[in-house]
């Protein structure tokens, strides 16, 4: 059982808007991979959270464990687009995410230890939610593998959060923005990459990092190891929205499965580059993944990649 906590919530585009929230695009993608997924979220008593609830009702996707807040209304998101298919996002605050109820221990979940939790750093924005989150992962059996997601959005982080989620980690995911903040915070600013994710992965006992790098392709580091791969050529790009968090769920499918690094690499890439060339991060589609799936048959039955 996967079990992922965090937001769910509403991307608002110009011209038209999305389901979204990277802990449930992350959930979603994995769910229509065909792996087991226990979404902790929460959303308001409102229209938008009426939609969002009628989403899910006809994909579904479990949301038995997204809660209902009759105080707060649902996140929202109001995406800017800019120029090269990047994007501005101003995200709406004290929304039902921030007051997420979590029980006492991953185990409570489900009454069962979750082979892989995923959290990331805009669901802790707050002292409370992110003292909270902390103390739930130290709760973890020692089997759990804990999966970090950094996302820094301008006034949703501190220093002091990301460090200790990244303390947390067994496979960081992280983008090369993200990465310069995070070396700035911990004064290793003057170190290569190389250097620093290797001091990062010794000192916290990480066994991945997953480094995406825009245009300029991504990389996985294990123990002593680098593995770097391009972006594919899959056509024009329509918007990047979700592609970190497609990439992010290819990289826990293949950990689970235990492919190679340069299978993970490669069936993550091309993942989030077609993601890349729809609008929004959710496919309208099953369809959509049967190209995932019918290139890694293999694995996903056996675990060899």
């Amino acid at each position: 059982m996967i079990l992922v906590i965090g937001e769910i919530l509403v991307d608002i585009f110009p011209q038209y808007r999305r389901i979204g929230g990277a802990p449930f695009n992350f959930s979603y993608h994995l769910q229509q991979m065909g792996l087991p997924v226990c979404f902790i979220s929460r959303i308001g008593q409102d229209p938008i959270g009426k939609e969002i609830s009628d989403f899910l009702w006809q994909n579904k996707f479990d949301a038995g464990h997204i809660q209902s807040d009759s105080r707060h209304p649902t996140g929202k998101v109001m995406v800017h687009p800019q120029q090269g298919g990047s994007h501005n996002f101003e995200i709406i605050t004290n929304t039902a995410y921030d007051h997420i109820q979590l029980p006492e221990s991953p185990e409570d979940a489900k009454n069962q230890s979750p082979k892989l939790i995923y959290f990331g750093t805009l669901v802790q924005r707050t002292p409370k939610m992110a003292a909270r989150m902390q103390q739930f992962l130290d709760n973890r059996g020692d089997w759990s593998k804990c999966f970090c997601d950094v996302n820094l959005r301008p006034g949703c982080y501190s220093s002091e959060t990301v460090l200790a989620s990244i303390a947390r980690a067994d496979i960081l995911k992280i983008n090369d923005e993200e990465l310069k903040q995070v070396r700035e915070m911990t004064g290793r600013h003057a170190e290569s990459e190389d250097d620093f994710i290797d001091w990062l992965m010794k000192t916290h006992d990480i066994e991945m990092v997953s480094l995406t790098m825009g245009e300029q392709g991504s990389r996985l580091y294990t123990p002593g190891f680098c593995h770097e791969t391009r972006v594919p050529d899959k056509g024009p790009v329509v918007d990047t929205v979700g592609a970190g968090d497609a990439y992010a769920a290819v990289v826990a499918l293949g950990y689970l499965k235990n492919w190679s690094p340069d299978h993970i690499l490669e069936q993550a890439a091309a993942f989030a580059a077609r993601i890349c060339q729809i609008q929004g991060a959710i496919p309208e589609n099953r369809d959509f993944y049967l190209p995932l799936l019918q290139r890694t048959t293999g694995g996903l039955n056996d675990g060899t990649g």
